[in-house]
């Protein structure tokens, strides 16, 4: 097999600021997602864990810590006393980058499903290292990130409701997604960064997006009519637009003028 990578290469050029990403299908038969860096290719699976290894044969170095502390609570009747070390908390964080550059990948590729779930699956590594890591650092180390993830998981959900042509639901996982992450900052009492948080920045940005393509309730078109009407005094107007809403079985006058 030719080693040289030059004629992928060059047939593939790299582009300075910009994801590049690609399907392909490998020689196994099974699919595969290709990142293209600076200096070469980076070549992932796109299931189970994205190197393809099986590390103490589960699917991740996660699944196995996770299934080493259900053993323990098996044994103990608890988990107090399960801890992870400093090398066990150093390889769940350079997995957790294999499934960084993975869901970066996917979102390129819009493929939102996968984005959500490895976006989820990182997650689990810092609730899992933040409960169990036996030292401080390796407790906290990865909270830096997780406004990030927090907010990749907000935009897969949004694009994934806007691709059943929901855009409330939509709306509403941006709006859960600013709210998580304005708890973060709340939580390790940060809050003067919600206001420069360039990831709630992002999602407030989706959400304008999203909200223009939410169609105008025609009553409370009427009202907000109706309530410009009444404060400048174009009392004919405002009546025909009291008349529109009774047609269409709106609220009384009154609960119409206040709500406009």
């Amino acid at each position: 097999m030719e080693p040289d990578i030059n004629p992928i290469l060059s047939d593939w050029p790299y582009r300075p600021g910009q994801l590049t990403v690609r399907r392909i299908l490998g020689r196994d038969g099974r699919e595969k997602i290709q990142l293209r860096l600076d200096l070469g290719v980076l070549q992932m699976e796109t299931t189970g864990r994205p190197d393809g290894d099986r590390p103490f044969g589960c699917e991740s170095l996660l699944a196995h810590y996770e299934q080493a502390l259900q053993n323990h609570k098996l044994q103990h009747d608890t988990d107090e006393g399960f801890t992870l070390d400093e090398q066990a908390c150093e390889t769940l964080r350079s997995e957790a980058v294999m499934y960084y550059h993975r869901y970066l990948a996917e979102f390129v590729l819009e493929d939102y499903a996968a984005v959500e779930r490895d976006a989820l699956r990182n997650l689990r590594v810092m609730d899992f290292c933040a409960q169990y890591a036996a030292e401080e650092a390796d407790r906290f180390v990865l909270e830096q990130f997780r406004p990030y993830v927090l907010m990749m998981c907000a935009r897969a959900r949004a694009h994934l409701a806007l691709r059943q042509q929901r855009p409330k639901r939509a709306l509403e996982a941006i709006r859960r997604g600013i709210a998580s992450i304005a708890e973060f900052y709340r939580r390790f009492g940060q809050e003067e960064l919600i206001e420069s948080s360039a990831e709630i920045a992002i999602l407030k940005a989706l959400g304008k997006d999203v909200e223009s393509r939410i169609p105008v309730d025609p009553i409370r078109r009427l009202r907000r009519r109706l309530g410009r009407a009444v404060r400048d005094e174009r009392y004919e107007d405002a009546a025909s637009l009291r008349d529109q809403l009774r047609k269409l079985g709106a609220p009384p006058d009154a609960d119409a003028d206040a709500d406009a």
